[in-house]
């Protein structure tokens, strides 16, 4: 009986064993932590990154110890040849895709009146046209294998943040993107969102602020990549009955704004 109770607990640890998924942007933070979850549960796993070459690899290595194939591709997410090669490069290698994590972003703290047109251009280059382009080039794939999309969206898509306009502006998109994404693909693909509150992710963040969101937050505390990653392994494993939801993890953060 204990063996069963054993083999039935690996096995719920190991909910994605044999599926293949893509997370762009992981070489480092989120991206990174949500690898290691899929991971963690039995995926194996294509990371993307643009520039951190060195982090990449070192992210592949964390990755294979899990006893997983792990591969590195370089990608601009804005750019639709670069997008293209990927896919078609990350099928090959793992050999089908069947899930699919849009969390390649920028992020960018600019006054109104000093936010420039190539600033605005920049940031939806990255998060609203970066995941329309791979989740377009994927989408093929992904109904051949009825697989998963989510997306990295942010409470910023949800409230206002006075010096964050272009930012919170694209990543309202993508949470709209998810939405009628999640229309255009069913009942083939679900696609969902997960929408990340205070996430220190460096030691720039002065800590009276990290202090202020902590006090302000219900949970009294900030979040960590931890929570968005074990969001996301829920959604890349969940029913497929849920589709084209926003999941704000914040810690209550949204309830007090």
């Amino acid at each position: 009986m204990e063996r069963m109770k054993s083999k039935a607990a690996l096995a719920g640890q190991q909910e994605l064993k044999g599926k293949r998924a893509i997370v762009t942007g992981a070489a480092r933070r989120i991206g990174r932590e949500v690898a290691l979850e899929l991971a963690r549960a039995g995926a194996d796993v294509a990371i993307t990154y643009r520039k951190s070459d060195n982090d990449a690899m070192k992210t592949v290595g964390d990755l294979t110890g899990f006893g997983v194939r792990a591969f590195a591709l370089q990608c601009d997410v804005g750019d639709e040849r670069s997008v293209k090669a990927m896919i078609a490069d990350a099928k090959s290698m793992l050999g089908g895709i069947d899930i699919l994590v849009n969390n390649a972003g920028a992020y960018e703290t600019v006054a109104f009146k000093k936010i420039t047109a190539e600033q605005w251009d920049a940031i939806f280059a990255t998060n609203a046209r970066g995941p329309f382009l791979v989740s377009q080039a994927a989408a093929k794939e992904l109904r051949r294998t009825k697989g998963r999309i989510v997306n990295i969206g942010s409470l910023g898509g949800i409230q206002p943040w006075a010096t964050h306009i272009h930012y919170c502006a694209s990543k309202a998109a993508l949470h709209m993107l998810t939405q009628a994404t999640a229309k255009a693909l069913a009942p083939d693909v679900t696609v969902n969102c997960v929408a990340p509150g205070m996430i220190p992710m460096d030691y720039t963040t002065p800590k009276s602020e990290l202090k202020h969101f902590s006090n302000k937050t219900p949970m009294k505390r900030n979040g960590s990549a931890k929570d968005v990653a074990i969001a996301v392994r829920f959604l890349a494993g969940t029913s497929q009955f849920i589709t084209g939801q926003v999941l704000a993890v914040d810690g209550g953060l949204g309830l007090s704004s």
